[in-house]
């Protein structure tokens, strides 16, 4: 598949989860470092996005998030294709590091 013909998606994860008690601290903390070893990084607070190559892998990490999900709280996702991604409008604050160092067309896939 060349370059121009990639479909590169953003897969958004938004969640609000209960920390009340420590039960609930434990699963907030293992469903974070999940997303976090499964390649996410967090845009704000309790949102996280990662870049996948097309549909086929939006599915397989969607299936891995519905595998990982907490036992109570709220927790969504939402897919949008890069261009929609690149199109939204910082309105308050500074770019995080990860915004300004890597650009789509910087990526390397092995």
């Amino acid at each position: 598949m060349s370059v121009e013909t990639r479909r590169f998606m953003r897969l958004l994860v938004f969640f609000d989860l209960p920390v009340v008690t420590k039960a609930e601290r434990r699963a907030y903390t293992v469903f974070r470092r999940f997303l976090l070893n499964d390649g996410y990084d967090m845009i704000q607070f309790s949102v996280y996005g990662r870049i996948l190559n097309g549909n086929d892998a939006v599915e397989k990490h969607y299936k891995r998030l519905v595998d990982n999900l907490p036992p109570e709280g709220s927790v969504r996702c939402l897919s949008v294709t890069e261009k929609q991604f690149a199109s939204m409008k910082l309105l308050v604050g500074l770019p995080l590091f990860q915004e300004k160092a890597i650009k789509v067309n910087q990526m390397l896939l092995f």
